[in-house]
């Protein structure tokens, strides 16, 4: 059995074992339900801050690498320029998308609960909880690198990184490969640190869900029916979205491209992982038509820079979290924060609940209370199924509509 798999079957247990134990407190020691609760929310905080503690050199990592190995745009020229457009403009649209739905649907609201308090760790968390566009821009330059690591200010590290990034892109890759190496190598040993910090998931959730039943009773249910059936109601208006682009583009094409693809978008379904599918990916585009170069340039930056249904998905799930604890959120805030998943969610390669990560680091800058992940981490792994399938026919899409573009779009299969 595979890991993922196994850890989806952990966190259903722990769910079941959480409603089970929260039920029999609720039902039969009313009068012990907030210090039990209380005490059961321990183990999402362990939780919690294992993710935090991952946050900022993630973010560092990735996208100085990101940026970094972006030198080969000079080399490309055309191809890369109209790729990152494609990128930004679908990353925009789905972040939107995401954000209009949970707005007017408001799956949030069938439940609230109480904000926890601000723990000693957490005063960022509650001097953020007022963050407005003049404050954005006063915090967005660091003062001290180390003090954004300290105190996991996501915007200040994004800054840096940024910078660093570029300016090692324009140094000579001859120069600077041995740092973009082992910053690579970095991110590499920090995404597989995500890997075993979700294997103490069943605990944060067994912890949530305990808590959640034993003072609330059993309305979380309710809200876990809405939110999948209003995130897959997005999710589908967004593959509307891109399918409308792509037969704007492709034309009739675009049902030979979904024919073709269907196998890519099943493992991707069936794993929620995209990188899963990645070289199956390739073969097949190559089959459709696609010139191998641009597919090898365009894929793997797509990976890393054009994940449309996880970046749907994050401004949903902030929102989310936010409403379900009563948190109301001005316009504008709600715009800065799309524009910092627009940044940070950059250079996350497509691993099985990665921007879980981000939307952790994003609702404590933004003052939402990130224990708010753990109650919906049973119903994650649905959601992720979802949104890795639509981060593959994103990809797919860019790579056929720039050969397109480029005229290098064979009508009877490419070079293998």
């Amino acid at each position: 059995m595979k890991g993922q798999n196994k850890l989806f079957i952990f966190i259903i247990v722990a769910l079941v074992i959480g409603v089970i134990m929260g039920g029999v407190v609720h039902t039969q020691y009313p009068e012990s339900s907030e210090g039990f609760a209380k005490n059961i929310k321990l183990l999402g905080t362990i939780f919690i801050r294992l993710v935090q503690m991952i946050i900022a050199p993630l973010v560092f990592t990735t996208l100085v690498v990101g940026i970094a190995k972006m030198s080969d745009l000079k080399m490309i020229g055309r191809v890369g320029t109209k790729a990152m457009l494609w990128f930004i403009t679908a990353s925009l649209v789905s972040l939107t998308i995401g954000l209009i739905f949970v707005n007017w649907l408001e799956p949030g609201r069938v439940m609230q609960l109480p904000k926890p308090a601000a723990d000693a760790a957490g005063d960022m968390v509650a001097n953020s909880q007022g963050l407005s566009l003049e404050e954005f821009v006063k915090h967005i330059i660091p003062k001290s690198l180390f003090e954004a690591f300290a105190t996991n200010e996501v915007l200040q590290i994004v800054v840096f990184s940024i910078m660093f990034g570029v300016a090692l892109a324009n140094m000579g890759e001859e120069y600077t490969k041995p740092i973009v190496r082992a910053l690579d190598i970095c991110a590499h040993a920090i995404l597989k640190m995500v890997g075993y910090i979700m294997w103490f998931a069943p605990l944060g959730v067994l912890g949530a869900i305990a808590a959640v039943v034993a003072t609330n009773g059993f309305d979380i249910f309710k809200v876990y029916a809405i939110y999948l059936r209003d995130f897959f109601f997005a999710l589908a208006v967004l593959w509307l979205v891109l399918c409308v682009v792509g037969y704007m583009i492709l034309g009739n094409r675009l049902f030979e491209l979904l024919r073709r693809i269907k196998e890519p978008l099943l493992i991707a379904f069936s794993t929620t992982s995209s990188e899963a599918v990645f070289p199956k990916l390739v073969e097949e585009l190559e089959r459709f038509g696609c010139n191998n170069r641009i597919v090898s340039f365009i894929l793997p930056l797509g990976y890393s820079f054009n994940l449309d249904g996880s970046m749907m998905y994050m401004t949903f799930a902030a929102i989310f979290i936010a409403q379900i604890y009563g948190i109301d959120m001005t316009l504008g805030q709600q715009v800065i924060m799309l524009l910092v998943l627009m940044l940070t969610s950059k250079g996350i390669a497509g691993v099985p609940r990665a921007s879980l990560v981000i939307i952790v680091a994003t609702c404590t800058m933004f003052g939402i209370p990130p224990e708010g992940i753990a109650l919906i981490l049973p119903i994650d792994h649905f959601c992720d199924m979802g949104r890795s399938m639509t981060n593959v026919l994103g990809n797919a899409l860019a790579t056929s509509a720039v050969s397109k573009w480029e005229g290098q779009l064979e009508n009877h299969g490419g070079d293998m």
